[in-house]
């Protein structure tokens, strides 16, 4: 079990995956926010526990990862590949005062350790989900959540399926990591 204070250590220090000057390039798909609804159904079937970790893999504005922070108190890390959003998600961080547990970076969801996520949240395409799934397989616990907005993990069997309606509906996918196979 890690320490609070280990988790917002690591949050402070620049991740190694974001050392790298050259421009990250592995863009997954393009810029869409997720409505208040989806993030709010999101959040709540993941079960977040005060003191977790939330990462958001393709954080956008950081509306996933403020909300985590803000409404379940946990330490929430959004990795985004776009300098002006994790710029303007970087201000609404400040501005809804969580710095102390929120924290959005510049980085390649395919370089990042995700070791240390309890829960991990995306919208990513079935292609991308399919390209994370072996990250996610290999750095993922026992137990961690992974929500998906919209999109499948293909070969993977949800524990959850939510619906939530709009212009046509849009299904959010819960999956748990199972044991490691002995």
């Amino acid at each position: 079990m890690r320490s609070s204070v280990g988790v917002l250590l690591a949050m402070t220090a620049l991740p190694a995956f974001c050392q790298d000057p050259r421009p990250f390039t592995n863009k997954l798909s393009p810029y869409v926010a997720s409505p208040a609804r989806a993030v709010d159904l999101m959040l709540e079937m993941a079960r977040i526990k005060p003191g977790e970790t939330v990462y958001d893999l393709g954080s956008g504005d950081g509306r996933i990862v403020i909300a985590a922070a803000g409404k379940y108190k946990a330490k929430a890390m959004g990795i985004e590949i776009s300098p002006k959003l994790v710029a303007a998600a970087t201000s609404e961080i400040e501005r809804a005062k969580l710095s102390d547990q929120a924290r959005v970076i510049q980085g390649d969801v395919f370089q990042a350790d995700l070791s240390g996520a309890d829960v991990v949240t995306m919208y990513l395409d079935t292609q991308s989900n399919e390209k994370l799934k072996p990250r996610l397989e290999k750095f993922l616990k026992h137990g961690a959540r992974v929500v998906s907005y919209d999109y499948a993990i293909p070969g993977w069997k949800a524990t959850r399926i939510e619906k939530i309606e709009g212009r046509r509906e849009h299904p959010i996918y819960l999956y748990e990591i199972p044991p490691a196979k002995q």
